[in-house]
């Protein structure tokens, strides 16, 4: 069973910003990347686990963008 969060993401302007943060999450162990969008400024990730939500704020904070949980 996995299980799905959703984050705000802020400072994305682009397709280039969507790769960025898509490559930096996709790093975390076990964590999948659903979806990244810049309009919407969301990113919705799903785990065989529950989501570690501080190493998804970090991951997108190395991309150079601040996130927080919807």
């Amino acid at each position: 069973m996995s299980t799905t969060a959703t984050f705000q993401v802020s400072g994305m302007t682009c397709g280039h910003c969507e790769m960025s943060v898509r490559e930096e999450v996709s790093e975390i162990p076990g964590v999948q990347v659903d979806e990244v969008d810049h309009g919407s400024g969301t990113l919705r990730v799903s785990s065989d686990q529950p989501v570690d939500e501080a190493a998804v704020i970090a991951a997108v904070a190395e991309a150079g963008y601040s996130a927080q949980r919807a």
